[in-house]
């Protein structure tokens, strides 16, 4: 799956032709006049100074098609990161800041309304400006640069066409600030958003109730201590599950320090997951209980006006006017205004049981902006605690390693604290003052691990408990919101590796991060053999399922592209999963513990004559190589892409995560195909080592490029399915001999 004929075409071609395509295609398609989505005039002004700070970067491409961009200031660097994203992939981060700023709509149509209006209950654009205006002024700059690299990208290439946002203002930035909303907010439910506001009643779906066989969102981390390294160096696994193309693989450098390598979400201008020459972190997301929900007691007077209970006071239920676009079947623009409604708990999201819903959740954009860009410029952990000072991490747990040998597990630094006599899980009583916020807890007193004595820490989206073996905190010394993810199958298998040995180096970090054993099939498979040696001699499952039960039987649990066991054991496992998760929620268990503890051996058996059928159906047999089913596909740059069987794609060999693989590819069946295809789990990969100079080894699903044209949009996909992680270009004179082409912004 290469691109070398293309070749001989343009950079202008390959970086800005499939974007520009694709706008016009959808342009055509929805009837908007050419001239609506065309890039708006740019002031002479504005051009002269962005041409200037081009002159102040340089953009060097690597033979991996990886932007190295070197800036004289901080903003510079910027400047050329937000501009080389745009190269690679300018629809990927206009449709995110479309999502930040709740403007969805406005490409997507109507059906995105509600998504935006659960944006905008927390993001206001007003708000935002002012926030611009207060943000220190070297924050301000960033922003500046942020904005005039992706317009002079705009400027530059009038071939690409934005669907909605023409033209990117600074403080835009903050909409999008990892860390300040990020995930928590998709925890309202959009059926019960829309019901609440339309006043009618919808049920909420399948997904929504957590019913459907879901692959895990999530990501691990592995840092190791010198006492536990053949080199006596630190090392860090960075092995980020987002869904594929999440972020884009970078290098940035100026000369006020910034020096820093890995993953930045696309439209961000800081690297997310990744490390400089002394420091190095991997965030996970968390399983922390730091969004609530307020269960508001309502009174109505006859005047129609709102009131809430809290304590013996009625307050007034604050109200707000938010007007949104979206665009209507003949391209045109149309607008919807709703009335929100709000306690000072947060916004109301739904009604349950009588009472009104509010949610609460951090917003602190410039704190978060702050936090997520200047823990790129650390040194040492002492110098990386102080950036975690600003508390705006709501969301993930962090790994550490630095060049000092000191490691760390560190979880999200915005806590409030609450009395643990309430169950936050749930939506707890707003009427009572005692459930409210009580400020935030202090660092030193949440769960952490730092250089424990076992010379290891990890993260599987699993609780801290076992973050460190027997060095790990103890869920008894805190209370019980700091964790509510419990274990998973990846934290059995993170620690069967981490304690089988004690001189680790890059490469054998490496085997252990795709090493092929599951855990929860481990677990599970021997509780279906003892289901079938059950069975009475003469009964009619027993001789169907015989060979079926033979091949799981001898298997050993392992992963591999070759493996008909590993088909088997996954298509058996969906089976299992699917009936049972509404159980398993209702008895307040997890799926693995669940189906480990309460699936009963008619279920087991059943599932495994479902998965027989299926394969045989699908494949004509049961008895097919895993790497058959499972496979990458790259067709096209679309973000939401069609998947075919006779098109080309390439073999897979691990799993999903759901079945303890660390290295995750979350992979099914689409319409019209019978081979599964994965969108997700292992994305950007990499192994630090912090040694005397770092050195790093890294993988990115696909490519580096989004668009087709490029020799970059699938180039790594063979590494990537291998586990064959390419060395780093870090330091200069490890570019020597692998660079592609350099040059500055605005340059063909």
């Amino acid at each position: 799956m290469t691109h070398t004929q293309h070749e001989g075409l343009s950079r202008r071609r390959i970086l800005g032709g499939a974007a520009g395509l694709a706008a016009g295609a959808a342009a055509v398609a929805t009837g908007i006049p050419a001239s609506a989505s065309a890039a708006p005039a740019t002031h002479a002004p504005d051009l002269a100074r962005w041409r200037r700070q081009a002159e102040h970067v340089t953009i060097t491409r690597d033979d991996w098609g990886i932007p190295h961009v070197v800036g004289r200031t901080d903003a510079d660097a910027v400047f050329g990161m937000m501009y080389a994203q745009a190269e690679d992939d300018f629809n990927r981060i206009e449709r995110n800041y479309l999502v930040s700023l709740g403007r969805l709509a406005e490409a997507e149509g109507e059906t995105a309304i509600w998504q935006d209006l659960r944006q905008r209950l927390y993001i206001d654009p007003e708000e935002l400006k002012r926030d611009y205006l207060r943000s220190p002024s070297w924050l301000r700059k960033l922003m500046q640069a942020w904005a005039d690299g992706l317009n002079y990208y705009l400027a530059t290439h009038p071939e690409v066409r934005p669907r909605v946002i023409r033209r990117f203002e600074p403080w835009m930035a903050l909409s999008f600030s990892e860390g300040s909303i990020g995930g928590d907010i998709e925890r309202v439910p959009l059926t019960q958003l829309e019901a609440f506001y339309s006043q009618r009643e919808i049920p909420m779906t399948d997904e929504e109730r957590g019913l459907l066989f879901r692959e895990p969102s999530g990501s691990n981390g592995i840092a190791i201590a010198p006492s536990h390294t053949r080199d006596g160096h630190a090392l860090l696994l960075i092995n980020p599950h987002t869904s594929f193309f999440f972020r884009s693989e970078q290098h940035v450098t100026s000369r006020e320090g910034l020096d820093v390598y890995g993953a930045a979400t696309w439209g961000q201008f800081f690297i997310y997951q990744g490390f400089n020459a002394r420091t190095g972190w991997m965030h996970t997301s968390s399983g922390v209980d730091n969004v609530d929900e307020f269960a508001e007691t309502i009174v109505t007077r006859a005047d129609g006006r709102h009131y809430y209970r809290y304590g013996r006071d009625l307050r007034p239920v604050t109200t707000k006017a938010i007007t949104l676009s979206y665009r209507t079947e003949d391209g045109g623009l149309a607008r919807r205004r709703f009335t929100t409604l709000a306690t000072h708990h947060g916004p109301i999201v739904r009604e349950a049981d009588g009472k009104w819903i509010a949610f609460a959740l951090m917003n602190k954009p410039v704190e978060a902006l702050q936090q997520s860009f200047l823990r790129t410029k650390t040194r040492d952990y002492e110098d990386f605690i102080q950036v975690a000072g600003l508390k705006a991490n709501s969301s993930n747990n962090t790994l550490f390693a630095d060049s000092k040998g000191e490691i760390a597990f560190l979880m999200p630094q915005f806590m409030p604290v609450r009395q643990d006599r309430f169950d936050y899980r749930k939506p707890v009583d707003g009427s009572d003052p005692a459930t409210d916020w009580h400020g935030l807890h202090s660092l030193r007193s949440m769960p952490q691990v730092v250089n424990p004595r076992n010379g290891w820490t990890y993260n599987s989206n699993n609780w801290p408990w076992t973050a460190a073996g027997a060095d790990s905190p103890k869920a008894s010394d805190y209370p019980r919101y700091f964790d509510q993810a419990g274990e998973n199958p990846r934290g059995p298998q993170a620690i069967r590796v981490l304690s089988a040995r004690d001189k680790f180096t890059p490469q054998t970090l490496i085997e252990a991060a795709f090493d092929r054993y599951l855990t929860a099939f481990a677990r599970l498979v021997p509780q279906l053999v003892a289901a079938w040696d059950k069975l009475p001699a003469g009964d009619p499952q027993k001789a169907r399922l015989a060979d079926p039960v033979g091949l799981l039987r001898a298997w050993d649990f392992r992963w591999a592209a070759e493996s008909t066991a590993t088909s088997l054991a996954v298509f058996w496992g969906e089976a299992l999963w699917a009936p049972l998760s509404q159980a398993a929620r209702d008895a307040g268990m997890s799926m693995w513990d669940y189906l480990a503890e309460r699936a009963t051996d008619p279920q087991r058996l059943a599932a495994l004559d479902a998965a027989v059928q299926r394969l045989t159906q699908d494949f004509g047999g049961w008895q097919v190589p895993w790497g058959e089913i499972n496979r990458f596909q790259r067709n096209d740059g679309a973000i939401t892409q069609t998947f075919d069987d006779s098109k080309p794609s390439f073999p897979v060999p691990f799993t999903s995560a759901q079945w303890g693989s660390l290295a995750s590819f979350g992979a099914r069946r689409y319409p019209g195909t019978k081979r599964y295809y994965g969108t997700s789990g292992n994305s950007f990969v990499a192994v630090v080592e912090f040694g005397p100079k770092v050195r790093a080894w890294a993988v990115t699903a696909g490519g580096a490029s989004g668009h087709p044209e490029s020799p970059h949009f699938d180039d790594q996909v063979e590494r990537y399915a291998n586990g064959d992680l390419r060395p780093v270009y870090f330091y200069p004179e490890d570019l020597k001999g692998h660079v592609e082409r350099r040059y500055q912004p605005g340059e063909e």
